[in-house]
């Protein structure tokens, strides 16, 4: 039976793809720092294993992928690196602390379950890491610049995996999704002007149901929504000075 590991499963998008993969027949693991949402996420699915973790710190991370993989004889089907955070604002008016904490969790983090992984994911048949990565990962996105270098530093990641692992038949993807409503958006104090322009069009929902589809047939980019995939495929093709006159507009810098 297939499996699947998730970090930041407790809310928002990984709760999200917990709830579809489990319904359509996955094993489901659940890594996220809050204990007592991550327990409450588990129980809703049945009692299906959980670890509270920072993804920041190894020697836990180890053991959680340990633990978990042990109970499917040495195998991962499918990594799902969601576990994020996010801070909109001016750059400056943001302390230091937050822009670590970003890249740590965001890029760090993230870096750190995948290598954890590694042995599990080679020894299964049709392995696939997803990272969650971001439309602002396309272009620099103002009023959230540490989060936005965090996506481009997962694209570039998903990018050299990709081909690296191709040798273990490993295969590695990120999806791109504008913004989505969740709880780390909401709760923001900060409304960026390209979030008015551009709206939240998106549910966590919809994301889940775009790692289902990377799981059936994996893309190195997976963009979600018509928009993005839209603003994605001309920005492949677009010159450069016009891919930063059109995020000028819709920023409003």
């Amino acid at each position: 039976m297939d499996n699947i590991l998730i970090t930041g499963a407790a809310s928002g998008i990984g709760a999200a793809t917990a709830r579809l993969f489990h319904e359509r027949g996955w094993q489901v693991g659940l890594i996220d720092l809050n204990p007592e949402a991550l327990a409450t996420q588990a129980a809703a699915l049945g009692g299906v294993w959980h670890r509270a973790l920072d993804v920041t710190d190894l020697a836990a991370v180890e053991a959680a992928l340990e633990d978990f993989c042990g109970r499917h004889a040495g195998q991962l089907r499918l990594l799902f690196n969601c576990a994020g955070v996010l801070r909109f604002g001016h750059f400056e008016e943001i302390g230091m602390a937050e822009h670590a904490r970003i890249l740590n969790i965001n890029v760090l983090g993230l870096v750190q379950v995948t290598h954890a992984a590694f042995a599990y994911l080679k020894a299964t048949r049709g392995a696939q890491v997803i990272n969650m990565g971001s439309a602002s990962g396309l272009y620099g996105t103002p009023h959230m610049a540490s989060y936005s270098a965090s996506k481009f530093a997962v694209r570039g990641f998903t990018e050299a995996l990709e081909l690296e692992w191709h040798r273990h038949g490993i295969r590695v993807g990120d999806l791109m999704p504008p913004f989505v409503r969740t709880p780390m958006v909401s709760s923001q104090c900060f409304e960026p002007p390209v979030l008015r322009r551009l709206g939240v069009n998106l549910d966590a929902e919809d994301i889940a149901r775009a790692a289902w589809q990377q799981a059936q047939g994996a893309a190195v980019h997976r963009p979600v929504s018509w928009l993005f995939r839209l603003m994605y495929w001309s920005g492949q093709v677009s010159p450069a000075w016009m891919n930063r006159g059109i995020m000028k507009v819709l920023s409003g810098v």
